[in-house]
C-alpha cells in the first residue's frame, strides 16, 4: 500500500477511502458469479449437475445450472449487498491500514513496517471493517443461497427489506449471526497484507525502485501469490460462517454455535468439509485480489496526482 506520509491528513484519508471503496466495487462486480457458487457450495455442498459431477466441469456446470433455473439475476444475487458492504469495507479498512501503518511505521530511513507492526495494522482494520459491516454480509449469504433454491421460503424483496426483515424476525443476534468466525477471519488478513507488503518490497528492491512506483504487474504477482496464501490457510473460517449466517430464525438450525458448527461439519463431512467451495474461492478471490489491489494502487496513485497530501510541518 501507499505511504505518502507518516501523519495523518485529510487529503490523504479521502484518497485512500476513494481508491478502496472504487477497487472493491470493481471487483465485485466481476468475479459475483463465481461468488454465488462458492455460497452455495460452502452451504449446500456439493450441486447435483444434470451432465454428472465432473472435477474440471464445476464451475461450468454450476454456472449453467443457475442460468437455466435462474436466468442472468441469478449469477448476480447477492452483488447490490456485496457493493453497499464493500463501500465502506474498502474505504474503511484501506483508510485506517494506512493510518495505523503511518502510527506503528519504524524510524528507519525507509520507513519500513515490522512484520509484527504490519500484523497489528491489518489486524486492527479488519475487526472495524467486519463489525461494521457483517449485517451487510448475511444478507449476501441469504440472498445468495436461498433466492430461488427453496420451496416455502419468503425471498426477500431487496438488501434493505432483507435487512429490516432479519432484525424483525431475529434481532441484532441476526444481523450479527456468523460475527465470531468471521472475526476468526482477521488472521486472513493478518496474513495476506504483510506477505503482500513483503513481496512488494522484494520486487521494489530487485526492480531497483519504491513500492509505490511498481508496475501493475508487479503488483499483480504480489497481491495473488499473498491472497493465495492466505486464504488455504484461513478458509475453514469462512465454512463455518457462511453456514451460520444461512440459519434463518424459522428454519430449523442445524447448529447451535461455532463450536457445534465445527464438530457436526467434522464428524459428518471430516477435514475436506471444511475446503467445500475452496477450489472455487481461489478462482473467485485471486482474480478479485488482483483486480482491487492493483485498481487502488493505480487509483490512489492517479487521486494523489491530483489531490496532494498537505505538507507536513517540518520538525526538528
Amino acid at each position: 500500500m501507499p505511504n505518502d506520509s507518516h501523519a495523518p491528513n485529510s487529503k490523504g484519508i479521502l484518497c485512500n477511502a476513494g481508491a478502496g471503496a472504487a477497487a472493491g466495487i470493481i471487483a465485485a462486480t466481476f468475479v459475483c458469479p463465481l461468488d454465488v457458487i462458492k455460497t452455495r457450495l460452502q452451504v449446500h455442498g456439493l450441486p447435483k449437475l444434470t451432465n454428472g459431477t465432473v472435477k474440471g466441469s464445476l464451475i461450468v456446470g454450476s454456472l449453467e445450472q443457475i442460468f437455466q433455473k435462474e436466468g442472468l439475476r441469478g449469477m448476480y444475487r447477492g452483488l447490490s449487498p456485496t457493493v453497499l458492504a464493500l463501500l465502506p469495507n474498502w474505504a474503511v479498512y484501506f483508510t485506517m491500514y494506512e493510518q495505523l501503518k503511518s502510527f506503528l511505521c519504524s524510524e528507519d530511513k525507509n520507513h519500513h513496517l515490522s512484520v509484527g507492526a504490519n500484523v497489528i495494522a491489518a489486524a486492527v482494520a479488519g475487526a472495524a471493517t467486519t463489525i461494521a459491516t457483517n449485517p451487510l454480509w448475511v444478507v449476501k449469504t441469504r440472498l445468495q443461497q436461498t433466492q430461488g433454491m427453496k420451496a416455502g421460503v419468503v425471498p426477500y424483496r431487496s438488501t434493505l427489506s432483507a435487512l429490516s426483515r432479519i432484525a424483525q424476525e431475529e434481532g441484532i443476534r441476526g444481523l450479527y449471526s456468523g460475527l465470531v468466525p468471521a472475526l476468526a477471519g482477521i488472521s486472513h488478513v493478518a496474513i495476506q497484507f504483510p506477505t503482500y507488503e513483503k513481496i512488494k518490497m522484494h520486487l521494489a528492491d530487485q526492480g531497483n525502485t519504491s513500492m509505490d512506483k511498481l508496475s501493475a504487474r508487479d503488483v499483480a504477482v504480489a497481491s495473488s501469490v499473498s491472497k493465495i496464501f492466505a486464504s488455504t490457510l484461513t478458509y475453514p473460517h469462512e465454512v463455518v460462517r457462511s453456514r451460520l449466517q444461512e440459519q434463518g430464525h424459522h428454519s430449523e438450525k442445524r447448529y447451535s454455535g461455532v463450536v457445534d458448527c465445527i464438530k457436526k461439519v467434522f464428524q459428518q463431512e471430516g477435514l475436506p468439509g471444511f475446503y467445500r467451495g475452496c477450489a472455487t474461492n481461489l478462482l473467485r478471490t485471486t482474480p478479485a485480489a488482483v483486480i482491487t489491489f492493483t485498481s487502488f494502487e493505480m487509483i490512489h496513485r492517479f487521486l494523489v496526482s491530483y489531490f496532494p497530501p498537505d505538507p507536513q510541518p517540518h520538525t526538528l
